[in-house]
């Protein structure tokens, strides 16, 4: 029994009730602040007296089925009901999201999207690397969005892996399903329905594949992304909204 851990231990270390909210003993250096990393990719940061959460999404979004132990995941079952206590607990006042993804499973990605686009308090991100495929939505998803100078988004119509039965009735779930993408960027972003369907279809930018690769700025200039930025000015942004 004694090796077990209590159920306080489970959850992502937030500050302490009885400190009024400080968060003391949060050293980066410390090796339980260093494990909530580990086992969430979030931490605490705080800059006067406004506490902020710091999410990572990273990697590829594992869905409903566990993906193999070489890859980096981010799991949609521990995300979700972060971002659910984020959104309640009073002494956090906003959330900065890091993007570094290579898409992944787009239920997921969706689920963790649209939970962020309905949080009531500030939510910035900032995509640095790279944001594919269901990526875009996550990036989006912000109130207000980011990206590196030196990172890309691409931008390509829904995938499947494993079986896939030759039936009219499979490519209009496949239409269907990438309806919903495209809805949601459209709602969350300044791209119109016209270009965000262009950049999906094009076949002249990939030589293996449909879609298309967008840089930093060119993300902007199309409306998919709000400014270009690191994590300074995602920083001052998010501040600012919570001020």
């Amino acid at each position: 029994m004694g090796n077990k851990k209590s159920q306080e231990d489970e959850f992502v270390k937030n500050p302490c009730e009885e400190n009024d909210g400080s968060i003391e003993g949060d050293n980066p250096l410390d090796e339980s602040h260093n494990e909530q990393i580990e086992n969430s990719g979030s931490i605490l940061a705080m800059r006067g007296d406004k506490l902020i959460h710091c999410l990572t999404i990273v990697g590829q979004i594992e869905g409903h089925y566990i993906l193999p132990q070489n890859n980096k995941t981010t799991k949609y079952e521990h995300v979700i009901p972060l971002l659910v206590s984020i959104d309640e607990d009073p002494r956090i006042k906003g959330l900065l999201m890091l993007i570094n993804t290579v898409g992944g499973d787009v239920e997921a990605g969706l689920a963790i999207a649209e939970l962020i686009s309905g949080m009531k308090k500030p939510v910035v991100s900032i995509v640095l690397g790279g944001g594919h495929s269901i990526g875009i939505p996550l990036a989006v998803s912000a109130k207000k969005s980011f990206i590196a100078k030196s990172a890309s988004m691409t931008v390509h119509p829904v995938r499947s892996t494993g079986l896939t039965i030759g039936v009219p009735q499979t490519f209009d779930y496949y239409r269907r399903m990438q309806d919903r993408i495209t809805n949601f960027v459209v709602d969350n972003s300044k791209i119109s329905r016209e270009d965000y369907t262009n950049l999906v279809m094009n076949t002249g930018e990939l030589v293996m594949d449909v879609g298309t690769i967008l840089d930093g700025q060119r993300a902007v200039d199309v409306g998919l992304i709000d400014a270009v930025g690191n994590l300074n000015e995602a920083l001052d942004c998010l501040y600012e909204m919570i001020n």
